[in-house]
C-alpha cells in the first residue's frame, strides 16, 4: 500500500464548489473503491468565507500544505461581491508563490473532432503542452500609481524575469518532452521589442536546447504564435513561454480543445514528482451567472483530477480519466458548451458509472 497523499479541496467562487465537488467524487471512488490511500481534506476558503471575516489563506492551512500535502485541487475563483478579488488573490498567489510552484502546465489536446472550430482541423491536429512561467514576468505585482485620478497619472508594472526562473522553466519543457518523446519545443516571447528581458529567454532557451540534442529547439514570437496556432496547430508539441504570454495563449489553446470546460491544468516545481505538493486547477473562471444552475462543465476537473493522479503516482489513471471523457464526449455525456444535454451533476453520474466498470 503507498502512504497516504493528503488532498487539499477547495472549491472557491461561483461555479467552481460545483465542478470541485464532481472532482472530489473520483477521488472518492479511488479510495473507498480502489484502495488509493487519500485523505480528501475540504477547506471553507473563497469568496463566501471573506465576505463573513476576511479570512483569505490563513497561514495555518499554508503551513500544513506545505508540510503535509501531496496536493491542492483548487476550484475558480473570483466573485462580484469582492470586487478587488483580495481573497482570490491572496489564496491563488498564496499557493503558486508560497509554494515556488513555477511551471504551469497546459495540456492542450481535443477529444473529439466536433470540438474543434478550425476549418478542415480534426483532433489530431489539436495535441500540445503549454509550460507557462507562474511565478515571475508581469504578474508579480511590481509597481505602481503616481498621481492617481489626474490628468498627470503614471501607472507602470514591472515584468521581472531572472536567469533562475527563465532556466528552470526552459528545462521543465525540455525535460517534458524528453519523458514523452517530444520531437520539438518551440519558446514564444517579444524579443524584437522587450529587447532586455525577452533576449533573456531567447538566449537561455538556446543554451537549454544544447542538452538535449534530440530535440528540435524553434524559437516563435508570440503574435506569429497566435496567428500559426487558427492556422494550423499541429505541428505544435511543447511550447515554452512567460507568465503573461502563456496566459493568454492557453485560453486560445483551450478554444481549440472545446472551450475551458475541457481544460484542465497542473501547477508545479520541477518535474512535479509525488514527493513535493502540486496544485492543480481546472482553469473556467468562476462565471457567476452559472453558478447553482447545474450548467458546469465539470470534463476539465476530471483531466485535471487525471494529472493529479500522475503526480500521486498514477499515471495509468491519467490516461484511463482522459479516455472516459473522451468516451463521454463521443455519447453526448456532457454540458450544452460542448453539445449535450446534461447537467454538472448527470455528467459526473455518467463518468463515475463508467469509470466503475472499467476495472
Amino acid at each position: 500500500m503507498a502512504s497516504k497523499h493528503l488532498i487539499a479541496l477547495l472549491g472557491g467562487d461561483g461555479i467552481g464548489p460545483e465542478v470541485v465537488a464532481q472532482g472530489e467524487r473520483v477521488l472518492e471512488f479511488y479510495r473507498e473503491k480502489r484502495g488509493l490511500d487519500l485523505d480528501l481534506w475540504s477547506l471553507d476558503l473563497g469568496a463566501d468565507r471573506y465576505l463573513k471575516d476576511k479570512t483569505t489563506y490563513p497561514k495555518p492551512i499554508a503551513d500544513r500544505i506545505a508540510a503535509e500535502a501531496s496536493a491542492v485541487l483548487l476550484g475558480a475563483l473570483g466573485d462580484p461581491r469582492v470586487p478587488g478579488l483580495e481573497h482570490a488573490r491572496d489564496i491563488l498567489f498564496g499557493l503558486r508563490f508560497g509554494l515556488d510552484l513555477y511551471a504551469n502546465v497546459r495540456p492542450v489536446k481535443a477529444l473529439a473532432d466536433r470540438l474543434v472550430p478550425l476549418k478542415g482541423r480534426t483532433a489530431k491536429d489539436v495535441d500540445f503542452t503549454v509550460f507557462r512561467e507562474n511565478t515571475e514576468g508581469i504578474y508579480v505585482g511590481m509597481g505602481g500609481q503616481f498621481k492617481r485620478g489626474t490628468p498627470d497619472e503614471i501607472a507602470i508594472n514591472e515584468d521581472v524575469n531572472t536567469r533562475k526562473g527563465v532556466e528552470r522553466l526552459i528545462r521543465a519543457g525540455f525535460e517534458f518532452a524528453k519523458a514523452r518523446g517530444k520531437k520539438t519545443v518551440h519558446m514564444a516571447d517579444k524579443s524584437n521589442a522587450m529587447k532586455h528581458a525577452h533576449e533573456l529567454w531567447y538566449r537561455c532557451f538556446f543554451e537549454v536546447a544544447k542538452e538535449y540534442p534530440g530535440i528540435d529547439a524553434k524559437h516563435v514570437y508570440v503574435d506569429a504564435l497566435c496567428f500559426y496556432l487558427v492556422q494550423d496547430p499541429s505541428p505544435f508539441e511543447v511550447v515554452v513561454t512567460c507568465n503573461l504570454f502563456g496566459d493568454i495563449v492557453t485560453d486560445l489553446g483551450a478554444a481549440l480543445q472545446g472551450g475551458l470546460g475541457m481544460a484542465g491544468s497542473a501547477n508545479v516545481h520541477a518535474s512535479g514528482g509525488p514527493g513535493r505538493v502540486a496544485m492543480f486547477e481546472p482553469v473556467h473562471g468562476s462565471a457567476p451567472p452559472l453558478a447553482g444552475k447545474d450548467l458546469a462543465n465539470p470534463m476539465a476537473c476530471f483531466l485535471t483530477v487525471g494529472m493529479m493522479l500522475t503526480h500521486l503516482g498514477y499515471p495509468e489513471e491519467e490516461a484511463r480519466m482522459e479516455k472516459l471523457v473522451s468516451h463521454a464526449i463521443a455519447e453526448g455525456k456532457c454540458t450544452q458548451d460542448v453539445g449535450g444535454q446534461l447537467g454538472t451533476r448527470a455528467v459526473g453520474d455518467f463518468v463515475l458509472n463508467e469509470l466503475s466498470h472499467a476495472f
